[in-house]
């Protein structure tokens, strides 16, 4: 007879397993301890097996006959139901392993040693704020375009634009990372470009002055009535255009006025990568005047009140406004100018890039190194400041390139 509710939650355990049976091959083994527990018995391939349906009450009687149920579907189908379940079993957890968040943090790990530490946890960081809570828990090989379309445009809605752009580049990372170990076989971040989801923004320039008004501004740095450390400090930005942070934030460890060369680290850098700065006679001919004002002191261009930090990066801006540019010319300007009047006057854009330390240069060149094309580039630097000094003096004319 099958067994009822009633007879299930009566049953008395025994010196010895007792075996209360509901019919094809079910029963419940009430052990001396008092637990029950389902079993069904079944055959496949010819042998004799025993398979586990769980524990009442845990399991019900109707939740003990559903998996006989299924189980038994599995069997007419020639499919072993214990080999089969063990099989879902290792894929749950594969998919938990395999996981777009467990894959991220595997990639995360090979990753971050060649970043900066601050870098590598912000990036981390972004994944476990955004991403992860989207697409976290799912299988890096099921995962489609629109869950990532979705994702993009969730955090782009509080108004992060940029971090939502990042956050598609990191996941192609990890897709591509994927990839490599076999863990997928597509990326499908490579399907979809940022503008495909996000609105468009219109680019925020750095205000700076057309190169026609250069002379003069040259010319008003020379009789800059403030401190001769900011004045310098102006002078160095206009010769090397490197970025406002890269140049208040220098030490005299960097240099190397011998050699002619900056060597900026990769913790100073935007981009996180050594940056060589090669130096015209003019740039070490300011720095040594430089270093009998500061010298004593690691940093450059200290601050007035505390001369362990350095100035601060509105010095300039401040400067520049009291010559009468405000709004119309910052210290990243400078930058701007240079890339305008290296590019009018031929030189290779690879070369421009490169000392401007813009993220091109990954492009320029897949096996990137702070030092390639320096003699190029220390050419083109000499010949800038040059330029400069005609320019400061009225005479306006074409970079004199050497042959």
């Amino acid at each position: 007879m099958p067994l009822t509710n009633t007879a299930v939650q009566k049953a008395k355990p025994a010196t010895a397993p007792v075996k209360l049976s509901d019919g094809r091959g079910l029963y419940l083994l009430v052990q001396p301890s008092g637990s029950k527990l389902w079993r069904w018995a079944y055959r496949f391939d010819g042998k004799q097996k025993l398979m586990a349906l769980g524990q009442f009450p845990d399991v019900s009687l109707a939740q003990a006959r559903d998996g006989v149920d299924t189980a038994r579907k599995q069997l007419a189908a020639g499919i072993d139901p214990m080999a089969q379940r063990k099989a879902d079993k290792v894929a749950r957890l594969l998919a938990v392993e395999n996981s777009f968040a467990s894959v991220a943090k595997r990639w995360h790990d090979t990753w971050k040693p060649a970043r900066h530490e601050r870098h590598a946890t912000y990036v981390l960081r972004r994944l476990e704020a955004d991403v992860f809570p989207a697409i976290g828990t799912r299988p890096v090989s099921e995962i489609e375009v629109p869950e990532l379309v979705a994702l993009t445009k969730n955090t782009a809605k509080r108004g992060a634009l940029d971090i939502a752009k990042r956050n598609l580049q990191t996941c192609g990372q990890v897709f591509r990372y994927a990839i490599a170990h076999d863990l997928t076989k597509r990326n499908p971040v490579a399907e979809i470009r940022p503008a495909d989801i996000l609105p468009s923004r219109k680019k925020t320039n750095y205000a700076r002055i057309d190169t026609r008004e250069l002379p003069e501004l040259l010319r008003k740095i020379d009789v800059y009535q403030g401190s001769s450390v900011t004045r310098t400090a102006i002078k160095l930005m206009a010769l090397t255009f490197v970025r406002t942070s890269e140049l208040i934030g220098a030490r005299w460890a960097e240099f190397d006025l011998k050699a002619g060369r900056w060597d900026i680290p990769a913790e100073r850098m935007k981009m996180r990568t050594p940056h060589i700065v090669p130096l015209s006679t003019q740039a070490i001919e300011l720095l040594r005047t430089l270093h009998t004002l500061t010298g004593h002191a690691p940093l450059l261009f200290p601050g007035e009140r505390d001369h362990e930090k350095p100035m601060s990066n509105n010095t300039i801006l401040m400067a520049l406004e009291r010559m009468g540019y405000k709004g119309r010319m910052t210290g990243h300007g400078f930058r701007g100018v240079a890339s305008t009047v290296l590019h009018e006057q031929g030189y290779e854009h690879a070369h421009i890039e490169l000392q401007l330390a813009h993220q091109e240069r990954d492009q320029v060149s897949a096996s990137y190194n702070h030092a390639t094309y320096l003699p190029q580039r220390a050419k083109m630097m000499q010949q800038w400041a040059d330029f400069l000094d005609r320019t400061r003096a009225g005479n306006v004319v074409k970079l004199r390139r050497a042959a």
